[in-house]
């Protein structure tokens, strides 16, 4: 009979303003495939965080691991990004971590260690050259490298594999090798946590499947009594509906027109959005969601397709470009890429505008920069009041998010594209961020708020256009946005594009 490996009980986690876990429990047993499910935001990557040791569980959990002879704890983690150094070859990549373990950084002895790794290899029915580097695999072949490097030194067969979307950027081909290196795992002993969106997967793979919604355990199924649809249902929850209120704007003329644009992630995609209106952008990871904002700004890759603002084409890879023609962008990432964070949200506000501020000599005028500092900090609630002069890192995430906002609608923008705009965010400055953006809509610009959050997505968007494979699977709007169909949709959005759903008419 197969015993408990991990066992988690009353599990919960507390962030500012935020429960993000509630009194949660699960356990993963010798051989056996458990599936986590959630949609966006229901917990799973604070659980799975919480298990890494990334942070500390509330006061009354209790976590017990694989056995102490073991390696470490006895979890082993494979995430979507693998975490594999691209110059090294394959024996690199799984020796480095027990050298790094070892403290000795020695030069590797390749005939031993060649014949480790194609062991280890071998467990799961390739025998792809480990000599090459990484970067010159296949993504199947990179990703059964990181699990070899996760089993490398491992002592017994009492413990557990998490796999965290391990197959985001995987073919059918590779997720079928994928999937028969971890029943191989399973039939010597070892528990798997399977966490993946993909739901045709969990049917195939699990032996139970948990489900989160609202950071609690919503319902836990045995193989035989789910199936995708039952799942879908599952995770959307029947009680979900649309928190939106019908805004009263009239729409103005098409302002952002994108036809067929590819990059990373995505395939041809083409939508317009219109002055007044608020357009929101769904999708799981790798479906092109996170990273349509970023080409149509510039700020990342667009290999083919055209942007056009009021008519006026925008260069690929040329944010500068974008910011002069009215396009601007709040990353998700805003301590890193929205904002200079030592320097002061004064400076951070006028940084983009100055030549309002700039005297007959050129020279700037610092009274007046002060006064219009101070003036938008207050327009959009900043707190505390009058910190003009105070290093932008040094404020909350919600004031953070403010000015970086405040920065960008100083410049009266045509077009406002937003990347996860609270995330990070207490739920005290939720409505003035809300706010500010229903105001740039007022004010005649096309927003998009690209979100992993449904219930932003159904409270502020007219329409929310989902994304597939990198192209437009579906579109939501009116009576059809709420949370529950677009949670149906994202999950199992139609497998086509359909270029009518991403054009709105006027209101």
């Amino acid at each position: 009979m197969s015993r408990p490996l991990l066992r988690v009980r009353g599990l919960s986690k507390t962030f500012p303003g935020v429960r993000a876990l509630q009194d949660v429990s699960l356990t993963v047993s010798s051989g056996e495939v458990v599936a986590l499910l959630g949609h966006n935001g229901s917990g799973k990557s604070t659980l799975v965080k919480i298990l890494a040791g990334v942070y500390d569980a509330d006061e009354g959990a209790e976590i017990q691991v694989p056995a102490p002879e073991s390696s470490g704890r006895g979890l082993h983690f494979i995430h979507q990004d693998l975490g594999l150094i691209a110059s090294l070859t394959a024996v690199e990549n799984i020796d480095l971590a027990k050298h790094l373990k070892n403290r000795a950084l020695r030069p590797f002895r390749t005939r031993q260690e060649r014949s480790h790794a194609k062991d280890l290899l071998a467990r799961f029915g390739t025998d792809l050259d480990v000599t090459v580097p990484v970067s010159g695999l296949s993504p199947t072949e990179r990703t059964l490298v990181a699990i070899a490097r996760a089993l490398g030194d491992w002592q017994s067969t009492h413990n557990v594999l998490i796999l965290d979307e391990p197959t985001a950027a995987l073919n059918a081909d590779g997720v079928g090798s994928l999937f028969t290196a971890v029943r191989r795992l399973a039939a010597d002993g070892t528990g798997v946590l399977f966490i993946s969106h993909r739901l045709e997967e969990v049917v195939e793979l699990a032996d139970r499947v948990v489900v989160l919604r609202d950071g609690r355990v919503a319902a836990e199924r045995l193989r035989g009594d789910f199936d995708r649809a039952s799942l879908t249902e599952l995770i959307a929850g029947g009680h979900l509906e649309s928190h939106r209120t019908v805004s009263g704007r009239d729409f103005g003329p098409i302002r952002l027109r994108v036809e067929e644009v590819t990059g990373p992630e995505l395939a041809g995609v083409s939508f317009t959005a219109r002055a007044g209106e608020v357009v929101g952008i769904s999708g799981l990871l790798g479906s092109g969601a996170e990273t349509l904002t970023g080409a149509v700004f510039g700020s990342s890759a667009r290999t083919s397709g055209r942007v056009l603002v009021d008519g006026t084409a925008i260069p690929p890879e040329n944010p500068g470009a974008a910011v002069k023609t009215g396009v601007v962008l709040a990353p998700a990432d805003r301590r890193r890429l929205g904002a200079f964070v030592t320097m002061t949200a004064r400076e951070n506000i006028t940084l983009p505008l100055l030549s309002p501020l700039r005297r007959a000599s050129g020279r700037l005028d610092f009274r007046a920069e002060k006064r219009e500092a101070r003036q938008w900090m207050d327009d959009v609630d900043v707190r505390p009041r009058g910190s003009i002069e105070k290093p932008f890192g040094l404020f909350s995430g919600g004031n953070q998010q403010k000015i970086v906002l405040g920065k960008w609608l100083r410049t009266r923008p045509k077009v406002l594209l937003l990347e996860e705009p609270t995330q990070g965010v207490d739920v005290g400055a939720l409505a003035g961020i809300y706010q500010l953006i229903e105001t740039a809509a007022a004010d005649g610009a096309a927003v998009v708020v690209a979100s992993s959050d449904t219930e932003e997505l159904c409270r502020l968007c007219d329409r929310v256009l989902v994304l597939g494979q990198g192209r437009i699977t579906a579109a939501l709007s009116g009576r059809g946005l709420t949370e529950a169909e677009l949670v149906r949709a994202t999950l199992g959005g139609a497998e086509a594009a359909h270029p009518s759903f991403a054009h709105g008419g006027s209101r």
